[in-house]
């Protein structure tokens, strides 16, 4: 058996569930977070947080069902390299220099599922295997 196999989905696994949690974490802290993005000077923070929410709820969970997965860790990448610039820019603060650089390091491998895809363990394989088997079906029927 081929143990490679299951290493696509252990990174979609320890990328996604961050996502996910903070996502789901944020439901419980919404005047924390509107505050956080209110501070920061982003426009409209009650958008700002339906947005974070669902970009990260949403985007952890299809991350880890490896579902239309390099659309999704594309659009997650760039969502943490916003929240770096946004949120994690102050340098003189080594925490904050710690966080920018841990949300470029979340790009950079969301970057690689976007580039190589969900694996062999993932909704998008078993999607594009029903296609194949559909299709070979209608050539040879």
């Amino acid at each position: 058996m081929n143990t490679i196999r299951y290493l696509p989905f252990a990174g979609r696994l320890m990328i996604g569930l961050p996502f996910a949690m903070s996502g789901f974490g944020k439901l419980a802290t919404y005047g924390a977070t509107v505050g956080m993005i209110t501070a920061v000077g982003l426009p409209f923070p009650p958008l700002a947080f339906a947005v974070a929410v669902a970009v990260e709820l949403a985007g952890g969970l299809l991350l880890i069902a490896g579902y239309r997965t390099r659309s999704v860790a594309a659009a997650l990448a760039i969502f943490s390299l916003a929240t770096a610039f946004s949120f994690h820019s102050n340098f003189a603060d080594q925490n904050q220099m710690i966080h920018f650089l841990k949300n470029v390091m979340m790009a950079g491998g969301l970057l690689q599922i976007a580039a190589f895809g969900a694996g062999a363990i993932s909704l998008d394989n078993r999607v594009s295997r029903d296609h194949a088997a559909v299709a070979n079906v209608a050539r040879t029927g």
